[in-house]
């Protein structure tokens, strides 16, 4: 169980713009009971709609979870479940930790195989996989193992962005 930071607003903008604004409330007014309860109920929806994306982004992993829960409060996703290696729990911790609106991850996950856990690296401006491959390996034709390590969540290596979060994963 571990908490893992990352930049809030970068990432994937996959949250849409609530579509149920809540009501205002005048300053210096007391709000009615029918006022805070359509507060309420507005931030549960936007709450359920953000759940509802959080497990999408997992599901699209195609990985095999068991048991999966997530948690969304104010910026910091609670992930549960059982995976049955480090590499599938790393893929789901750095694809939900690079969702815009995200700062932390919780892993609450058991690994069913233990295995050597990869580095977590944030990307700087100017950072190419073969710069950081190079950085990490000593050989930048070794991006290709860092390229593989983050798919499904990398479609193309010359695709990454500051802030972003990779896995670089212990090629011994």
């Amino acid at each position: 169980m571990s908490l893992f930071s990352f930049l809030k607003n970068a990432g994937s903008k996959i949250f849409a713009p609530t579509t149920m604004a809540a009501p205002t409330i005048a300053k210096g007014t007391i709000p009615s009971i029918d006022d805070a309860e359509a507060v309420k109920r507005a931030e549960a929806v936007a709450r359920r709609q953000k759940l509802i994306v959080l497990k999408g982004v997992v599901n699209s992993l195609r990985l095999d979870v068991d048991d999966l829960d997530i948690d969304y409060n104010d910026d910091t996703v609670t992930v549960y479940g059982s995976v049955n290696s480090q590499t599938d729990k790393e893929k789901i911790i750095l694809a939900l930790g690079n969702v815009a609106g995200v700062a932390a991850v919780d892993d609450r996950m058991t690994v069913e195989n233990p295995e050597p856990e990869a580095v977590f690296y944030e990307v700087k401006r100017g950072d190419s996989l073969s710069k950081i491959a190079k950085a990490h390996y000593g050989d930048a034709m070794k991006y290709k193992a860092i390229f593989a390590a983050n798919q499904p969540m990398l479609k193309d290596p010359n695709k990454i962005y500051p802030g972003q979060v990779l896995r670089i994963p212990n090629l011994d």
